[in-house]
């Protein structure tokens, strides 16, 4: 099964083919709670492959999320107009609604930004599987859940859907189009709609 890491550095390669085959240049910002490397822009499938190299090498320093920051250092090392793609899972995006509603509304004003949020089905449904222990992957928070309970699983379930509901409504409000991709999905399928829309 892919997780969300693969399917990200599967559309990001494809994203970056598609461009050097469009002789664009193509550059990235690899981030957690801090921007961990920028790779310029540039053209050339070398460098495509150099960046390709780069994602599927990737490990963070940091250990959790912080989509404002990336977006920051976006509007002030690119000063040129560029399309940027924002992949992620968006799940603490939420953290901090203020600075990423700041963020978003600046880059969004400066760059043509299009959001792809990659997600797995268990993030959003919990199986009945009894009691379990689960942890975040980015705090490190260590929890046991008894999957029995119907309500324990549809607290989940809502828990998830308004946190994603409420950074879709602010990717939208800073007109940032969204394609939603599945781990196990069909995500040119997802970018090929997204694209024909915009």
């Amino acid at each position: 099964e892919l997780t969300k890491k693969n399917v990200i550095t599967e559309i990001a390669a494809t994203l970056a083919f598609s461009a050097a085959k469009n002789n664009d240049k193509v550059g990235c910002i690899l981030f957690s709670d801090r921007v961990e490397k920028f790779i310029p822009p540039k053209k050339g499938r070398a460098h495509v492959m150099m960046i390709i190299r780069e994602l599927v090498g990737f490990e963070p320093k940091g250990s959790s999320t912080n989509i404002s920051e990336a977006l920051r250092y976006l509007v002030g090392v690119n000063k040129k107009r560029t399309t940027t793609f924002i992949l992620s899972d968006f799940i603490n995006a939420e953290g901090d609604r203020q600075k990423l509603e700041d963020a978003l509304k600046i880059a969004s004003s400066k760059h043509d930004i299009v959001a792809i949020e990659v997600y797995d089905e268990r993030d959003r449904e919990l199986p009945d599987v009894g009691i379990i222990e689960v942890e975040d992957a980015e705090t490190g928070h260590r929890e046991w859940l008894d999957t029995s309970s119907r309500r324990v699983r549809d607290y989940w379930q809502q828990s998830y859907d308004r946190a994603m509901d409420e950074v879709r409504t602010r990717l939208s409000h800073n007109r940032i189009d969204i394609a939603e991709v599945a781990t196990d999905g069909d995500y040119v399928k997802e970018l090929i709609k997204m694209f024909k829309q915009r």
